[in-house]
């Protein structure tokens, strides 16, 4: 198993910094070897400088290869500390400007070091770097409490911030889990609130709405009266087109459950044109454009439409009495596009068939709408007319749209 390997750099601003801070560190020492001694050593007046140099871009390499960085600037400042103490003049000058035996670039180095490696390691590399710095065995106040503070010091403080930072993330980490996990129990809540209402209606609504039909179908077959049959197969008929709109929502408010399969018989609601002729019978001018291929929707969304239109028909003739309307269906593969347009009014309605309504017809075409994952709008038109339509869908998962199509849910 192999590890992941860190990058260069985190981003874009760390690499600017790291080569800043390592041009800056590096100036800094070209300046105290301007000003200051030189080494006298064997290895050249410059030896303490090139150490310096390479000990500053190091810091450059210090998030891919962190250890390694580490234990360089270690062994700088062994070999400082020793050239002090046994070759003066080798690798640090014998009057230095600055006192610390180790490289300058340190505090930078540990500071950043918290970020990569764990609490553990970073404490004893500070610990070395501060024990060879401070010289413990001859304390001074020239050089111990600079040493402290170029080595320990930022040490603590990357700690410290680091693990504010961790603290920080893992808060943030935890409200947004819990913010998720609310929203998906809210999402459980209303899904099992709508399978409730799924089987509230399939066990009670359905049960008399079927004992409606059969009683209807009975009475058409006992009775001796036409006009009494004809009532009663009407009553029938529409009962079993209510049970079949019924279980459908039924199989949307279940999104997918299983419900009684059924074949969308050409009596059955789905046909606008149905609606356009009952209109004009009443006396509303009404017209019909149809385009495209109706076979392109899925039988939910075929009476989601047909419905619209329904609403939207038997508002004009409450609201609107004079006025024409104009039903327009655009079926294409994505959908359908429904828009039913009304002129003005020629006179003022009717208060009692104005009145006969519920007022929550609109509201509750636009939450049938957005439940099949259609848009809904509804307004004035221009002229004074008014005009509801919907873009829907092709296709909306429930168990009816499957059965009739078994290649739906690959679309």
């Amino acid at each position: 198993m192999t590890t992941a390997r860190r990058p260069l750099w985190p981003s874009r601003s760390d690499a600017f910094w790291l080569f800043f801070a390592a041009l800056a560190f590096a100036g800094l020492n070209s300046l105290f070897y301007a000003l200051g001694d030189v080494t006298t050593g064997g290895l050249g007046p410059a030896a303490g400088l090139v150490l310096q140099v390479v000990a500053d871009f190091s810091l450059v390499l210090l998030f891919r290869f962190p250890l390694p960085v580490a234990g360089f600037v270690i062994a700088g400042a062994v070999a400082m500390l020793a050239s002090d103490l046994l070759a003066p003049g080798l690798l640090v000058p014998v009057h230095p400007l600055a006192l610390m035996t180790v490289p300058t670039i340190t505090p930078v180095v540990l500071s950043q070091l918290a970020r990569v490696l764990d609490r553990r390691t970073v404490l004893w590399v500070a610990g070395i770097l501060t024990l060879i710095a401070a010289r413990p065995w001859v304390p001074s106040w020239s050089t111990t409490p600079f040493a402290v503070l170029s080595t320990t010091l930022p040490a603590l403080l990357s700690l410290y911030f680091e693990a504010r930072r961790q603290l920080l993330q893992s808060l943030r980490d935890r409200a947004e889990r819990a913010e998720r996990e609310q929203h998906l129990l809210a999402e459980r809540a209303r899904a099992e609130e709508r399978r409730r209402l799924a089987g509230e209606m399939h066990d009670v609504v359905t049960h008399r709405l079927s004992l409606m039909v059969l009683h209807a179908g009975a009475l058409g077959v006992t009775s001796a009266d036409t006009a009494v049959r004809t009532a009663a197969e009407d009553i029938r008929r529409e009962g079993a087109q209510a049970l079949d709109e019924l279980r459908d929502l039924v199989g949307v408010l279940r999104n997918g459950a299983e419900v009684g399969a059924r074949t969308l018989s050409p009596e059955q609601p789905g046909d606008p044109a149905r609606l356009v002729e009952e209109s004009r019978s009443v006396g509303v001018a009404t017209e019909l454009a149809v385009d495209g291929d109706p076979a392109r929707v899925s039988p939910t969304v075929a009476r989601t439409a047909y419905r619209l239109v329904q609403e939207a028909l038997t508002n004009v003739r409450k609201h609107a009495p004079g006025a024409s309307a104009t039903v327009s269906l655009r079926y294409h593969q994505d959908g359908l596009d429904v828009s039913v347009a009304s002129t003005a009014a020629s006179g003022p309605p009717d208060p009692a068939l104005a009145g006969s309504g519920s007022g929550t017809g609109l509201a509750a075409l636009r939450q049938r709408v957005e439940l099949v994952g259609g848009r809904f709008d509804a307004g004035p038109a221009p002229g004074g007319g008014f005009r509801v339509g919907a873009i829907l869908p092709a296709y909306v998962p429930t168990a009816e749209g499957t059965q009739r199509d078994p290649g739906a849910r690959g679309r």
